[in-house]
């Protein structure tokens, strides 16, 4: 194991999009279990922390290997299409559009039936928007779309959780 490698290769995974979850949970597994710092106890204290930042290495990886947003940014980064989500906030018109249509509907939103109604829409978007991510990155290689697309789940996943939090506030 290298360090320097990037999520995929240590993983010894492919470089896109579409991920076996299962596999990646295996992965996961077996690469702890190598780099596990008990593994090292008779080694003495520099193996044991070496072994350590091994253990961080690989949580950091998983994390964002497992998440589709986070993976999708990622691989919008190794291609040179960096997310810049602080920066670029430009958005088509129909995504402006629609997130304004969300904001009146949860404002507007007075029960727990109507909640559900629109996050059931939002997380059909999201899937959309996950599915155009996948296509963008592995069939099209449109780095610089899929990280548009990326900044879109970002406002979209966001989004989730402000209607999270709404549903909390009724249920009190």
């Amino acid at each position: 194991m290298n360090l320097q490698s990037n999520d995929f290769e240590l993983f010894g995974v492919p470089e896109r999009f579409a991920q076996d979850r299962a596999a990646l949970d295996q992965r996961w597994k077996d690469l702890q279990r190598e780099a596990h710092p008990d593994r090292f106890a008779a080694q003495g204290g520099a193996a044991q922390r070496v072994a350590m930042q091994w253990s961080v290495r690989i949580n950091e990886a998983y994390q964002r290997l497992k998440d589709p947003l986070r993976r999708a940014a990622y691989l919008c980064e190794l291609r040179g299409a960096p997310i810049e989500a602080e920066n670029n906030t430009a958005m088509p018109a129909a995504f402006l559009m629609q997130q304004m249509e969300w904001r009146e509907a949860l404002d507007d939103a007075g029960s727990v039936a109507a909640l559900n109604g629109l996050d059931a829409e939002v997380r059909a978007a999201r899937a959309q928007a996950i599915e155009a991510c996948r296509r963008l990155l592995d069939d099209e290689q449109q780095f610089a779309a899929a990280a548009q697309q990326v900044r879109a789940l970002m406002f979209i996943a966001r989004f989730e959780r402000d209607i999270e939090s709404r549903l909390d506030q009724l249920g009190q």
